[in-house]
């Protein structure tokens, strides 16, 4: 860095400043020494203080605070220890999951547990190449990356850089900036990094990377694997009723000008609004509901209307939030053949997907409607060929078949759905509506199939679970090669529910159909 300083220096001597090229140099020269060379915070091993730190900011997301517990207890054994810092040791976190679900806010918990500095680089919609790299000193108006600036900005050379929302940078003719991050987030290589501007060695190895993203599937590969990630797949609704109780609800409170002794709620009432109100993997939402209800409050003691204080119970929610907004509707749509309720990931969290079949005169084979991708199309046929060659089994007449047309819809038909974990359900849609036996209300699946009926494992097993949770269903058939993830479900959800681990469509109906007797009956 010394000799770039130096050579420049000496140009800027000899052309004096009547060149059009000084004030190049004069900028170039300013931005070198905005880089804080040598400069680090004094970070703090302490990974008792740490934890506590991040349990004070953050409710749940074990996983995100034992890394960095781990992260601090390494560094603090090698200093006590004499033993030589690593270059190729940074860690690179990737917190992936739904909105709202607090990783970008852990962001800065991590930094303060660290006592280092914090710097949040946006990478949403980022296209240009430079914004990483840095343009070419020959352009004109030429300005460093946004790591140095973020170095600039921190003071230091070793903060928590948190590189927000990473699946949602592009790629055009200015080039590919995802590529430009594979030497930044590799351990590896990053401890030489070379800004196009500055053109001189950089060591970002003592930075903490933490990368944001909503999915995984938009993230390159390349990049992917050089990423450690940690998935945030959303709260249970006892740990939203934590939340609300121990951060948004007084961080709404002080908002609405309102002080602790004007205003409480109990639990079962926050169980009510998250259970009635918000259907979401996060806690976005619940946080604008608490808002608007205490706004509402407010206002009434601003005017005089109430005097406090004032405990929040079932008919103020109601007065404040309007009707009801979720229900849990499994019964009633299964409650007659042909409908099965199926487990779905979206961007925002797991969802519950009711899949509909029926059956028409007609030659048209098979129709499919509800904006479903490749995938789940291909899903539907695979289950209508399953039906079909196993009719004698199911106990359906060879002729029903003949001259029928079958529709399958899964509805919400303006959201595209992919992806390939339907296929058990569509089959038991089919099965149901032939057979004439509605699916279990109590009964919710997810998992793939093969023509030979074997069920195929899934991803996003905890996020469905979550939602199948929240929308009150008591049972969830799951491939059996997804029983090793069932540790990663929450306690308290695995108690109150039943999963049964599955290989083959025949256990698959047997566990989800209404047995011919309970049907005759009713």
């Amino acid at each position: 860095m010394h000799e770039q300083a130096e050579r420049e220096i000496a140009r800027l001597e000899r052309m004096g400043d009547q060149s059009g090229e000084s004030s190049m140099i004069r900028t170039y020269l300013d931005w070198l020494l905005a880089v804080p060379w040598g400069k680090r915070s004094e970070e703090r091993l302490d990974p008792v203080n740490a934890r506590e730190v991040l349990d004070n900011d953050h409710a749940g997301l074990t996983d995100v605070k034992e890394r960095i517990v781990e992260y601090l207890a390494v560094r603090k054994l090698r200093q006590e220890r004499g033993i030589a810092e690593d270059k190729r040791s940074g860690a690179i976190l990737t917190l992936i999951g739904p909105p709202g679900t607090g990783k970008t806010s852990v962001g800065e918990s991590i930094a303060r547990a660290l006592n280092r500095e914090f710097v949040r680089m946006s990478l949403g919609g980022v296209r240009d190449e430079a914004e990483i790299r840095g343009h070419r000193r020959t352009y004109i108006g030429a300005l460093p990356g946004r790591l140095v600036r973020a170095l600039r900005d921190a003071g230091t050379m070793n903060p928590v850089i948190l590189l927000d929302e990473v699946d949602k940078v592009g790629a055009d003719w200015r080039g590919d900036p995802s590529a430009a991050l594979l030497e930044v987030l590799d351990p590896a290589q990053n401890h030489s990094f070379r800004d196009h501007y500055l053109d001189v060695e950089l060591d970002l190895s003592e930075v903490v990377f933490i990368a944001t993203a909503n999915v995984a599937e938009t993230i390159p590969g390349p990049l992917l694997d050089r990423m450690e990630v940690i998935r945030f797949d959303g709260y249970t609704v006892d740990e939203k009723v934590a939340i609300a109780r121990g951060y948004l609800w007084p961080r709404q409170r002080e908002r609405a000008g309102l002080r602790e002794d004007e205003v409480s709620i109990d639990d079962i009432t926050l169980e009510l609004i998250v259970s009635q109100y918000t259907r979401e993997a996060g806690v976005r939402q619940l946080e604008r509901e608490l808002g608007k209800l205490l706004r509402k409050t407010a206002t009434t003691v601003a005017s005089g209307t109430v005097q406090p204080p004032i405990s929040i119970g079932e008919p103020t929610v109601r007065d404040a939030l309007g009707k009801q907004r979720f229900y849990q509707e499994s019964a009633e749509r299964t409650a007659v053949p042909g409908v099965a309720t199926g487990l779905a990931v979206t961007g925002t969290g797991g969802d519950v997907l009711f899949v509909e079949a029926t059956k028409m005169p007609g030659k048209d084979g098979l129709v499919l409607t509800g904006q479903l991708g490749d995938v789940m199309k291909e899903s539907a046929r695979i289950a209508l060929s399953y039906v079909r060659s196993h009719a004698e089994q199911l106990g359906l007449d060879e002729h029903v078949f003949e001259d029928t047309s079958f529709h399958v819809h899964v509805p919400a038909g303006a959201i595209p759905k992919d992806g390939p974990s339907a296929g058990i359900t569509m089959t038991t849609a089919l099965a149901s509506l032939l057979t004439g036996r509605p699916v279990k209300h109590t009964v919710g699946m997810t998992g793939e199939v093969t023509l030979q009926g074997r069920v195929l494992p899934i991803g996003g097993l905890k996020q469905k679970a979550l939602a199948a949770h929240a929308a009150g269903l008591t049972d969830v058939i799951i491939p059996e090669r997804n029983r090793a993830d069932l540790d990663d479900i929450p306690e308290d959800v695995r108690n109150e529910m039943s999963f049964h681990p599955v290989m083959s469509l025949d256990e698959v109906l047997e566990l989800s159909l209404e047995s011919r007797s309970a049907h005759a009956l009713s």
